[in-house]
């Protein structure tokens, strides 16, 4: 058996309480890795064709990869999957901190969880040992509460927690999975699910050492990250920076911070809501994930009697989409406030850009009249205002008045409220845009558009990366021949040189996401290649977790289409697509033409038709998916 693994996927049924546990083949293992491309792949397989996202049928899957519970700095990560609730298409969310890292010490390699408890349950898993335990008494706690509760009543601190706050178990189409509190999988509605199954809670404790098959090639990796972060990743480092919020007043400078619902080309005021302000005022401390030693991970607190301007370090802190989505992009300037949104959400269990986006949405509507204090329970939803802001992040969680109709998403907002709203209706496949202006960088735009899981940031490329001949293109380069290797491109250009970045970059982002490991490392591709094929004792070259990733697009591709989608659906919303006629990126658009030129490229570099999107034959057997597919 290759290392990083046990062999073993556990499957919990909670409709008949029945546990089994499968040993996969070890192609399975070794050409996904885990991650998405294993969520996508076990989905395929085991799914019916159009199951209702929030039935019984549905699966909710825990995707570790092999690199979990080895100690590689920037593991500590792991994926969550499905079928989303909010959008149809294929669910894939990562989240960070350490409950990743203890499940897979606990003797598995994934969880796939199927069926609906009668009453409300929690999973509780230690070394090996499975047991589904009653969890009403924990139905309607807050993630802390919850997570405190567990502890106590398995006399273990130490247990890892992922868990569904409010906002799952009332079925917010947005709601997330959280972990160890304040780390969520936030997008896709996989929160929506887990309550769907009456699944409070997934426990874990593990001490079983993972087999690692050459530990000085990992060691030697780990090594160079520990002698080179506090250059290559200063923006997060110690008494340097503050995560990524350090980011939003350089977005706000050139013009990529959206602002009233990406309709102003330009933030007055991002000082007020920057991270230099925010540590000023709310700083405690500084957390990490497990074995990392970037602490980018801020904690805030702030004392007062008001409750909802006391801020509790138990929920961390905002990172740089939180303080957009209800900052900026609601017009809100009050740091506290955002920073409060970004609180309740953690402790309800709300993904934050799809909650700021739809009280966005829902202030356009009523600025232009669409919506009234009629329609919204006597609300005025107004511009900037701060304290309804708060207000409305716990209505949603909770469903209550106005906010059963948010929680919905903009997508289904849209369709109730009128064609009017179309305009403004700023989803992909039904998922709400994250916080990075396209009309600034145009191929992550292109990456909104065919992101199997609707607009996402992280599946992607930031163009801005590649403006200069840094690391960003020296890792581009490692995988071409030298008749091919990209140059420095500006952020609104796409041509054949933007597309092979373009191209390569999704491969590596899909890649780190079946691995699972943290984008903000600054590893290149030789090392994950050697990373991995320490752990597995198997040589993996750089065109292998290329092809990882590939294969994480092709399957996810392969259960879309499944499910009804076309690539008529790989779209970007016109309003962000048009040029503003002032500010810092004035003029800047993205056309029809250089869309559909973009996408039939992309398509075709991922061997997949370009018309149709569809993968190949030729494209399934280069990727050694056929085989592993014959069953499916």
């Amino acid at each position: 058996m290759i290392g990083g693994i046990h062999g073993s996927i556990l499957h919990v049924d909670l409709s008949t309480g029945q546990i089994t546990v499968e040993e996969p083949v070890e192609d399975v293992y070794r050409l996904l890795v885990g991650g998405r491309a294993l969520v996508a792949y076990l989905l395929l397989r085991d799914l019916p064709r159009g199951a209702d996202a929030l039935s019984p049928e549905n699966l909710l899957i825990f995707a570790p990869g092999i690199l979990q519970g080895t100690n590689l700095p920037g593991s500590g990560r792991h994926g969550v999957g499905g079928k989303s609730p909010l959008t149809g298409a294929i669910a894939s969310s990562e989240a960070g901190g350490w409950w990743g890292h203890e499940f897979k010490r606990a003797g598995y390699d994934a969880l796939v969880i199927r069926g609906r408890a009668d009453k409300p349950v929690y999973v509780w898993l230690n070394n090996g040992e499975v047991e589904i335990r009653p969890a009403s008494h924990l139905w309607g706690q807050q993630t802390a509460p919850t997570q405190r509760a567990i502890q106590s009543e398995l006399g273990d601190k130490r247990i890892r927690i992922a868990q569904i706050g409010p906002a799952g178990e009332n079925g917010v189409l947005y709601s997330a999975v959280m972990h160890d509190i304040n780390r969520a999988a936030g997008r896709n509605g996989l929160g929506a699910l887990m309550g769907s199954k009456n699944l409070k809670a997934v426990a874990v404790r593990g001490t079983m050492k993972v087999p690692v098959a050459m530990r000085k090639q990992v060691t030697g990796v780990a090594k160079w990250l520990g002698a080179n972060y506090r250059e290559l990743a200063a923006w997060a480092t110690e008494g340097i920076g503050r995560g990524t919020q350090d980011s939003l007043m350089n977005w706000g400078y050139l013009g990529g911070l959206p602002t009233q619902n990406f309709s102003e080309p330009v933030f007055e005021v991002p000082e007020l809501l920057s991270g230099e302000r925010n540590y000023e005022m709310f700083l405690k401390e500084r957390d990490t994930c497990q074995a990392c030693p970037i602490t980018c991970k801020q904690v805030f607190e702030h004392e007062s009697e008001n409750p909802y301007q006391k801020l509790d370090p138990i929920y961390g802190g905002p990172e740089y989409e939180a303080m957009a989505a209800f900052g900026s992009n609601c017009d809100v300037t009050d740091n506290l406030a955002v920073a409060k949104a970004n609180e309740l959400a953690n402790a309800n269990g709300l993904d934050a850009i799809s909650t700021g986006a739809s009280i966005a949405f829902v202030m356009e509507c009523f600025a232009r009249g669409i919506l009234t204090e009629a329609d919204t329970g006597g609300l005025a939803f107004h511009w900037g205002d701060a304290e309804l802001l708060v207000r409305a992040v716990e209505m949603i969680a909770n469903r209550q008045g106005f906010g059963d109709v948010m929680a919905e998403g903009v997508a289904r907002m849209s369709e109730r409220f009128g064609p009017e709203t179309k305009p403004f209706n700023l989803t992909i496949k039904g998922q709400e845009l994250p916080m990075h202006e396209p009309r600034l960088k145009h191929a992550m735009g292109i990456g909104y558009a065919v992101a199997p899981v609707g607009a996402d940031h992280m599946m992607n490329m930031h163009d801005t990366d590649f403006v200069s001949d840094g690391e960003g293109i020296k890792r581009v380069n490692s995988a071409l021949p030298a008749e091919q290797h990209v140059r420095p491109q500006l952020p609104t250009e796409i041509d054949e040189n933007k597309m092979r970045i373009f191209f390569n970059e999704l491969n590596w982002m899909h890649f780190q996401d079946c691995a699972v490991n943290c984008h903000f490392y600054p590893y290149n591709y030789q090392h994950m290649a050697d990373a991995l094929s320490g752990v597995t004792g198997i040589t993996y070259t750089i065109q292998d977790i290329l092809d990882v990733g590939a294969r994480a697009q092709t399957l996810s591709r392969l259960f879309n289409l499944r499910e009804g989608f076309t690539s008529e659906d790989d779209q970007l919303p016109k309003r962000v697509r048009k040029g503003f006629k002032e500010g810092p990126i004035a003029g800047a658009e993205i056309t029809e033409e250089t869309i559909a030129r973009a996408k039939r490229r992309y398509y075709e570099l991922m061997g997949w038709d370009p018309d149709t999107a569809v993968p190949t034959r030729s494209c399934l057997k280069a990727l050694k998916l056929d085989e592993l597919m014959m069953d499916l």
